[in-house]
């Protein structure tokens, strides 16, 4: 039998993987080359938190405060439909992205769109 460790370990290697949208988001802004290294190191440490938060039982935490589980939950999701909007948007008026033709986004603007898309996943709790 495997241990638990090991498996917790691939389980985390499983979620990772899996193009969501801090993922997708990440790939956009590498394709446009804006804040690349800002970007990744924003997710690098939210990811960290996310993770030792987990291995230290936050889980059973939130189990226990009903309240809290169902404010990530509706918060995150109203966020994930917000941003799926503006995804369906944009694959229904199809461009191509083009970096040089694009305004540069403020480096602001993007480190808020990435912890929310990383803080916000419902996925995450």
């Amino acid at each position: 039998m495997a241990s638990p460790v090991l498996i917790g370990f691939l389980t985390t290697m499983a979620l990772i993987a899996a193009i969501g949208a801090q993922n997708a988001f990440v790939l956009r802004q590498g394709i446009r080359g804006e804040h690349i290294v800002a970007v990744i190191a924003l997710c690098t440490v939210s990811d960290l938190i996310l993770i030792a938060a987990g291995i230290a039982g936050v889980g059973a935490v939130i189990t226990a405060h009903p309240d809290a589980m169902a404010v990530a939950k509706f918060g995150g999701a109203a966020f994930l439909i917000g941003y799926g909007a503006l995804a369906a948007r944009r694959a229904f008026r199809p461009s191509a992205l083009n970096p040089s033709e694009r305004t540069p986004a403020r480096l602001a603007e993007v480190l808020v769109t990435c912890l929310a898309l990383t803080w916000l996943n419902p996925h995450v709790y």
